[in-house]
């Protein structure tokens, strides 16, 4: 098996669960909240939901294994600007934060509830003299530039509780959710994840295989695997720590049956062919032997099954990401060549995230 085909599939999920930190590190429960209560804000109509409990966190030793291999995020004045003005420090300070995806027309707006310690006559402070306040239905709605045109548009729903958006009106996402089938599709899917400290939900509206597929080097593009996702109505990512390593499960849900058992057997499939490129001649002759061992490790902990629901089928992959995992990725991630200076990289073949 070609090295660089091998290394994309198993770095794939890492790349994402490196997002989802990243992606939440600037904005943030008290510790005596269940998740429900950031997730009951959720939009109905959104396409995805974001979860992180970071007070479940914190202490496992593996989320400090994690911010060792994640990318260290470039320095950001107007971040420093905000913690100096505030004294908010997410890496203290966010207990739990939930965030929905929902597109409007040719936009997708981002909305976030998040729970922390917050100094609340700081932050309007802050947010009055980089930007401006107003008052409506009761609330005082503040809204401050970010580079560019962007703009984060916040209210304090509670004096430990924030809700922000980058969409252009925050007051459409503060109406609590219908009571109808949709948001009952959601809640079920909350109430069945509610173990995992972290966990994303995607519900498919679009045609998110053949998006993957598009998006995705030649080399390591599945059009039976495209096809398939595309059938899926429901998609979840689930991590639970364990000592030192990360429980994760992955779930594609659908209606029907034959396309979650054809998606099994794909899967199955998949990991048999990792597991034998790892005893390749030249695939060993290329990896370092703790290398190879941490594949080695993550595969044969995988365990894929079958669920019926009854009106819904699903397949579920679940397996361990270790220390020795991310120690592993991180030393065999590829690294893009420099460009020439004044010159763009002509380099095809990078992998883009």
């Amino acid at each position: 098996m070609n090295k660089r085909r091998f290394l994309g599939i198993i770095l794939a999920v890492i790349l994402v669960a490196a997002m989802v930190f990243y992606g939440y590190q600037r904005w943030g429960d008290s510790g005596s909240r269940s998740p429900n209560d950031v997730l009951a804000h959720m939009p109905a109509d959104a396409s995805a939901v974001l979860y992180i409990d970071l007070d479940v966190l914190r202490p496992s030793p593996f989320l400090s294994e994690l911010y060792k291999w994640a990318p260290a995020p470039k320095a950001d004045p107007e971040y420093a600007q905000f913690l100096e003005s505030t004294g908010f420090h997410y890496e203290r300070d966010l207990h739990r934060v939930s965030v929905a995806l929902s597109k409007h027309g040719q936009e997708t707006a981002l909305f976030a509830v998040a729970d922390g310690r917050f100094d609340r006559r700081k932050i309007a402070a802050y947010a009055q003299q980089a930007g401006t306040r107003e008052s409506q239905g009761g609330k005082e709605i503040f809204s401050v530039p970010l580079s560019g045109t962007r703009r984060i548009t916040f209210t304090f729903l509670e004096s430990d509780r924030i809700a922000l958006t980058n969409g252009t009106s925050l007051e459409l996402f503060l109406s609590p959710p219908p009571a109808d089938s949709d948001a009952e599709a959601w809640r079920e899917r909350f109430r069945r994840l509610a173990g995992s400290p972290v966990f994303a939900v995607v519900r498919q509206n679009a045609r998110a295989g053949t998006a993957l597929n598009a998006e995705t080097p030649r080399g390591f593009r599945s059009p039976q695997l495209s096809a398939l996702i595309d059938q899926l109505q429901w998609i979840t990512v689930a991590g639970k720590p364990e000592a030192d390593r990360l429980r994760v499960a992955l779930e594609g849900e659908g209606s029907a049956d034959a396309p979650t058992r054809q998606l099994s057997d794909v899967i199955k499939g998949l990991l048999a062919l990792a597991e034998a490129g790892l005893s390749d001649q030249k695939m060993r002759q290329q990896l370092e032997p703790e290398v190879r061992a941490a594949y080695l490790e993550m595969l044969k902990s995988a365990d894929t099954r079958q669920i019926d629901r009854g009106e819904t089928k699903s397949v579920r992959l679940i397996f361990d990401l270790t220390p020795k995992f991310l120690e592993a990725a991180r030393a065999a991630m590829p690294v893009a060549p420099v460009a020439p200076q004044g010159k763009a990289s002509k380099n095809k073949d990078t992998i883009r995230n």
